[in-house]
């Protein structure tokens, strides 16, 4: 049986001790907000009590119109700007992944802004660079969800928009349960002050996450090389030469080939399989192997090969 993630053990104690008064006069939240700066190179940072608060923020600041990507995104983006009454444009996507250029075709006005995953569908890495660039020229706000992708080694996820947010729940990179951020300029979170008051984090959570910080870089490391290995080993996998956390095979009968891999290839918590069609990965039929969510103890050779064993038993391949 495969272990489904949790905050590391460093983590858990200090969430404890300071819920219990152990841990005295430590600023955590601080010392998060300054470690968040380095990672994002942005200036400001608020903690958060979730991601969906830190894009309610985000999107609260926006004035213009709020472009989604049509799929590979995350379905809160949409439910959070209807609620905001903020008019929704859908950018067409090659499953998931962005091309700048295609939004020259959309009708926007003034003070839009882009909101999309550091991967689309978790499964293939946006050219965050390039689409920050774009938006910059044009006017737009970029704003990266960057949840899977903060830590990046190489420097391209989690740095170049405008606005980085993330969750800080399970199974996330920063992995403590619940929690979040946002980080920007002075101009986002000096429109945004009501909502910011209503998402604090308590310092339970920024305990817990000041110590998942310095773990960011390694953590989402050993998941690109375990994603990459099931993506070389495998013949028929969505985007197969693109970085991602999770592995996407299309099938036609997703739903029976998923129901099967769910049986064999459990978790002692919540599962690692999905099917699709589903928004937050790909609107086709299609299996993902949630490599993200796994302890990273298994992500050793050893335990991918029986994930890809089972992928050849249910013709996956």
């Amino acid at each position: 049986m495969f272990k489904f993630k949790t905050p590391s053990k460093k983590a858990r104690e200090t969430m404890s001790k300071v819920a219990s008064g152990e841990i005295d006069g430590t600023n955590f939240e601080e010392s998060c907000i300054e470690k968040i700066k380095k990672l994002t190179c942005h200036d400001e940072v608020k903690i958060t009590s979730s991601g969906n608060n830190s894009i309610f923020i985000a999107l609260s600041a926006i004035k213009g119109d709020i472009i989604i990507p049509d799929q590979g995104g995350w379905h809160g983006f949409k439910q959070i700007a209807k609620f905001l009454n903020k008019n929704i444009i859908t950018l067409k996507t090659d499953f998931g992944l962005i091309d700048p250029e295609d939004i020259d075709e959309l009708d926007i006005k003034e003070d839009s802004a882009l909101i999309y995953t550091s991967f689309a569908g978790y499964c293939a890495e946006q050219d965050a660079k390039s689409i920050s660039k774009y938006c910059r020229n044009n006017g737009i706000i970029s704003i990266e969800d960057a949840s899977a992708g903060i830590g990046d080694s190489e420097n391209r996820l989690g740095k170049h928009s405008d606005i980085i947010l993330a969750s800080t729940g399970s199974p996330k990179i920063i992995n403590v349960g619940s929690g979040g951020f946002i980080a920007g300029n002075d101009e986002i979170f000096k429109n945004t002050s009501m909502p910011q008051k209503l998402s604090k984090a308590s310092e339970i959570i920024c305990g817990g996450m000041d110590c998942e910080l310095d773990n960011a870089e390694e953590n989402l490391q050993l998941t690109l090389d375990a994603t990459d290995y099931m993506k070389k080993h495998l013949t028929n996998t969505l985007h197969p030469d693109k970085r991602g956390i999770n592995v996407i095979i299309p099938h036609e009968d997703a739903k029976s080939v998923g129901w099967n891999l769910k049986q064999n290839l459990k978790t002692d918590k919540s599962g690692f399989i999905t099917t699709c069609p589903n928004y937050n990965r790909v609107k086709a039929k299609a299996i993902a192997i949630e490599i993200k969510n796994l302890d990273y103890r298994c992500l050793e050779k050893e335990n991918l090969d029986k994930i890809i064993e089972e992928i050849e038993i249910n013709n996956l391949q």
